[in-house]
């Protein structure tokens, strides 16, 4: 399986030594994810925010927040839930991954909220017809057949 480190802009990264989001196979892995830059805004903005640092690190690792499928929530004041979760919402409201809210002392005292997610690309099965049909047409996709799996990750056909 391979292993890519997507590295993100966060100044803890190299202190702490971790990266924004590791990609295993089809599997993603996005690191707590705290509001930087952000330290003034309101619990709704910080999360926001945190989601959007969430978003590039996906869009890196060729997912989306469509792949995401479960997401944790570290708040620094159970008081900010409410706001926190609708903020939340705004993106997962239509995905539904699965989630937690947890209360805990956050790196930044300044910080409301700290985000993690995990996600997973789905395979595109393929039919052999279908490969066929691809290269009749010369159509400008790129595809690796492994094995004797007629299951490719979606990521293996390129434009």
């Amino acid at each position: 399986m391979t292993r890519t480190n997507i590295p993100g802009t966060s100044p803890y990264e190299p202190i702490i030594g971790f990266s924004r989001a590791v990609r295993l196979g089809n599997h993603i892995y996005v690191s707590g994810t705290g509001p930087v830059g952000a330290e003034d805004a309101s619990p709704a903005e910080q999360t926001r925010v945190a989601l959007n640092i969430i978003k590039a690190a996906l869009e890196k690792a060729g997912a989306s927040f469509e792949h995401v499928y479960r997401t944790r929530m570290f708040l620094s004041r159970v008081e900010n839930w409410e706001e926190i979760g609708r903020a939340h919402g705004e993106v997962f409201g239509k995905i539904l991954p699965a989630a937690t809210m947890v209360v805990a002392p956050l790196l930044n005292p300044k910080w409301h909220v700290e985000i993690e997610a995990d996600a997973y690309i789905p395979e595109v099965c393929a039919t052999a017809d279908f490969l066929t049909a691809l290269d009749k047409h010369r159509l400008p996709i790129r595809y690796h057949w492994g094995g004797t799996s007629r299951c490719l990750p979606k990521t293996w056909f390129q434009r």
